[in-house]
């Protein structure tokens, strides 16, 4: 049986309360600045640093941490209002690539001065450069722990 300390359990709460807090926040802010979800802001940036605007359905989900089904929604509502298209891959029949458009591309521009103040002054701002450098470490050594 696993066992896990009240001050453990405590640290894994305060991680979850602060990430939720965040996103909200930059949630709320992208909607009511530019009628964009977090989630899609992440696709459209996503993609406007892939080569050619563009990747594979498959790889993009894995990127913006969503379901394949999830991530197939998000691109059918992006694309209906014309910031992302879908295209065939040549090489794959059954793979699709998720594209961005020129629209989404300066939606995304609009939208990033609010996204990036939202994350100086929910995360960055708040921390002293050394809790950053510490921070930095920690999720690092989380995120490259075996599994």
């Amino acid at each position: 049986m696993v066992v896990i300390s009240p001050e453990e359990s405590t640290v894994w709460r305060m991680m979850q309360r602060a990430q939720v807090r965040i996103t909200r926040r930059l949630e709320s802010e992208l909607l009511g600045a530019h009628d964009l979800a977090l989630a899609s802001y992440d696709v459209l940036l996503q993609l406007s640093e892939a080569e050619r605007w563009r990747l594979r359905m498959n790889d993009l989900a894995d990127r913006v941490l969503l379901s394949r089904s999830g991530l197939s929604r998000l691109i059918d509502r992006l694309q209906r209002d014309g910031l992302v298209h879908r295209e065939a891959c040549a090489d794959d029949a059954r793979g699709l690539f998720a594209v961005l458009t020129e629209i989404g591309a300066v939606r995304l521009a609009e939208a990033t001065p609010t996204y990036l103040r939202g994350i100086r002054a929910e995360f960055l701002d708040v921390l002293e450069p050394e809790e950053l450098a510490q921070c930095s470490a920690m999720l690092t050594k989380i995120l490259v722990a075996p599994r």
